[in-house]
């Protein structure tokens, strides 16, 4: 019995964590491929004019912090009076989480 309770738990994490997921490619999709692109690399029109960074190159990703990651997001940038990003305050925590994870994911 204490096996199957410790399975049923496992396999609801699993979901949870495949929902977080599926959440954070539409999130995505949605809300950041306009500028950043599906693929996480910025060559789009809005991207290019923005000068966003790629994304899937290493050297982007460690210098990337996760904390600038969330604020970036819930706050939006800012650069000399001029916004460059707009927040997204309508996520959730676990779903800006789940975004800064997926941009981790594009790293190659």
């Amino acid at each position: 019995m204490k096996m199957r309770v410790i399975i049923t738990c496992a396999l609801l994490m699993a979901g949870a964590v495949s929902v977080r997921a599926a959440d954070a490619k539409d999130n995505w999709a949605k809300s950041c491929a306009k500028c950043h692109g599906e693929d996480g690399k910025g060559k789009t029109k809005m991207g290019e004019k923005l000068g966003v960074k790629d994304y899937t190159d290493a050297k982007v990703q460690a210098e990337m912090k996760d904390e600038k990651m969330v604020k970036a997001i819930k706050e939006g940038v800012k650069e000399e009076d001029k916004t460059k990003m707009k927040a997204f305050i309508d996520l959730s925590d676990d779903e800006v989480k789940a975004l800064v994870a997926y941009v981790r994911a594009f790293k190659k």
